[in-house]
């Protein structure tokens, strides 16, 4: 019985053994994986632009034509997000409380950004809005210019981005259910104020965790917004092309000090969506360990 009991300890402190060997061999390829792909990158970029000094890094970044590249990025983010919003709450509300012929074709057409090329996405915004179509001859007769100014990049951003936030939130109300929102007009209240007091605060970090990532691919937004740009410096370079036209002309210094500025933006925007993630685990901790108790006292009442 000893015997067979200590060759039972062996055994498993052999597989033990094995299993932290997997464990630390998997661990250590994924670190060099990331830090192949990751962090060494990012590393080159920041010694690159720093590799005159701080001066001309600073200059690099106060040059005109990378304030406006700056300036651009900033407003196509800023005049995007709430349209992705609106349209995002709009279309998650609608596919998750209704049923209706052709929803799972309006899923697909909602989806379809992720699996066109930027590039293709440029091109059809050009067929359509371009001086030589119909309809951008049209807006060009009023004097309004789409392709190769301001409009176009921010139509460009709004095609590619605009699934996002649809997509968080649509899963969430999903799962979710409509049993709240029901219980409400029930009780009386109007379809606003279901939405409002009901559905937006049981959705919020969805929504927000959302906002975070469709902002980061607004601002670093490169296949769409080049196409329809024109490469224009001072008018309608956003900070992509602003680095790719740098790095075109062999001004290394001024393109990294760029591609620095997206890649600060894009760590700022990790750690927004890390922090929403931890807050978002805690509500629903903290719910679901709340929940039982009111349950059990619904029961005794």
């Amino acid at each position: 019985m000893s015997r067979a009991l200590a060759s039972s300890r062996r055994a498993g402190t052999g597989v033990q053994a094995g299993s932290r060997a997997v464990t630390h061999t998997l661990t250590a390829l994924a670190l060099l994986f990331v830090g192949l792909l990751v962090v060494v990158p990012l590393g080159i970029v920041l010694v690159t632009a720093l590799s005159k000094g701080i001066t001309v890094y600073l200059e690099a970044l106060t040059h005109p034509d990378a304030v406006s590249a700056m300036l651009l990025t900033l407003t196509t983010a800023i005049v995007t997000l709430p349209i992705n919003v609106a349209f995002g709450l709009a279309a998650a509300w609608l596919l998750s409380k209704y049923r209706f012929p052709g929803r799972t074709l309006l899923v697909t057409l909602i989806d379809l950004p992720f699996s066109v090329s930027p590039v293709v996405a440029g091109l059809i915004l050009i067929l359509v809005y371009g001086k030589n179509s119909w309809f951008g001859g049209l807006l060009d007769s009023f004097g309004i210019r789409v392709i190769f100014a301001w409009p176009g990049i921010v139509l460009a951003t709004c095609f590619v981005t605009f699934p996002i936030v649809a997509r968080e939130v649509l899963g969430l109300m999903e799962a979710q259910g409509s049993h709240e929102e029901e219980s409400a007009l029930l009780l009386g209240a109007r379809g606003w104020q279901v939405f409002y007091r009901v559905t937006l605060p049981k959705v919020r970090w969805g929504l927000l965790y959302g906002v975070v990532l469709s902002n980061a691919r607004a601002m670093g937004e490169f296949g769409a917004v080049s196409v329809v740009s024109g490469h224009i410096r001072g008018e309608t370079n956003t900070l992509p092309l602003h680095v790719e036209v740098l790095y075109d002309e062999y001004q290394f210094v001024g393109a990294f000090a760029a591609a620095s500025v997206l890649t600060l933006l894009g760590l700022v925007t990790l750690v927004v969506k890390k922090l929403l993630e931890r807050q978002r685990h805690r509500v629903s901790t903290r719910w679901q360990d709340t929940a039982p108790a009111a349950q059990a006292n619904e029961v005794i009442a």
